[in-house]
């Protein structure tokens, strides 16, 4: 999607999702979910662990129903060389927590990192707005799962 074409209630819900998102993903690292605890190296959340610990009592909530059904796209090398969308495969017997967690970063992947072009889901602004304000949605149900509101949301 071209920059121009991203106007109002888009352009704040883009700037929504990086924020609740990058939110998230400290409330991840405060909460001790790193991808490595030695010292001095860079902090990096680990969603990995996050899933490992919370994968036996997650029931998917709405948000995270809503997410699994629209089915994010990401974006792969194809033949020839060139760029392409497909469906995040999975494995048989995946858990859902593991799935969510993979779709929104696969979302935040694709918002910030894709090419924007190519899909026709990510020139939708329809589709756009329902991903990003999905996405923001599960990130507040697993805050809530891993009792991370307060970092998430700021709340001391």
């Amino acid at each position: 999607m071209q920059h121009e074409v991203v106007q109002g209630n888009l352009r704040q819900l883009a700037f929504d999702f990086f924020y609740w998102f990058s939110r998230f993903e400290y409330a991840l690292k405060d909460g001790h979910f790193l991808r490595s605890e030695v010292v001095g190296i860079p902090a990096e959340p680990s969603w990995k662990k996050f899933c490992q610990r919370y994968r036996d009592v997650y029931k998917p909530g709405p948000a995270a129903k809503a997410l699994l059904d629209a089915s994010p796209e990401r974006q792969i090398v194809a033949t020839g060389g060139g760029l392409d969308f497909e469906p995040v495969p999975f494995n048989p017997g995946v858990r859902d927590l593991d799935k969510v967690a993979e779709l929104a970063r696969t979302v935040r992947n694709t918002l910030f990192h894709g090419g924007k072009h190519g899909s026709n889901f990510w020139d939708d602004p329809t589709r756009m707005e329902l991903l990003l304000r999905t996405t923001i949605d599960v990130l507040d149900e697993l805050a809530k799962l891993g009792d991370l509101q307060a970092e998430y949301r700021r709340e001391y």
